[in-house]
């Protein structure tokens, strides 16, 4: 129980950093940066066609090609973390059974909502609210209602998709900000 909170208090600590950090550099250096006036979704890769190694003859944007990349990844490591993985039960077992479609599902609609959160013009989200996906009673996908340690350990496994995909620290504090803000609507008990 000590070890939870400890992990709690440091998630919360990041959550904090991120933020000051983040705030920080929008106020101050980012005004003097050449990049003033990108969106986090520009600095991902943006608009920019590239083909799509998922599928193969298709184009993708490359800010979604990131963002999809990290959310895949993310969702590889979550599926290993023993933490907060009986949170998707349901998806375990579908793919587990060579069923992918709820894994499809889940990577395209996370892929959405950060697309949009990053700043992407050509996207919508169109998943439940926050509130209601991370809800039992509205999402039947979801074993249960999740904590802040299940919240920090969903932050830890992002942080480490995001470096499996190379993504630089400035970003990821950038996506973390963002992740913050949905937390008090993820976190219902």
């Amino acid at each position: 129980m000590k070890k939870s909170h400890a992990l709690s208090c440091i998630c919360s600590l990041i959550f904090c950093s991120v933020i000051l950090v983040s705030c920080a550099k929008n106020n101050s250096s980012m005004s003097n940066s050449p990049v003033t006036g990108m969106t986090l979704y520009d600095s991902l890769g943006g608009t920019a066609m590239v083909a799509d190694p998922a599928n193969p003859g298709a184009m993708i944007e490359k800010g979604r090609l990131g963002i999809r990349s990290v959310v895949d990844s993310t969702i590889f490591v979550v599926a290993g973390d023993t933490a907060i993985n009986g949170f998707f039960k349901v998806l375990l077992a579908e793919v587990t059974s060579g069923n992918t479609s709820g894994y499809e599902a889940l990577s395209n609609n996370l892929t959405d909502f950060f697309c949009v959160a990053t700043g992407a013009k050509d996207f919508t989200y169109g998943g439940k609210s926050m509130v209601d996906a991370h809800n039992p009673a509205t999402n039947s996908r979801i074993s249960g209602k999740v904590g802040s340690d299940d919240f920090g350990h969903f932050v830890s496994d992002l942080v480490q998709g995001a470096i499996k995909n190379g993504l630089p620290q400035p970003l990821i504090e950038r996506v973390g900000a963002i992740v913050a803000t949905v937390q008090s609507q993820v976190v219902q008990m």
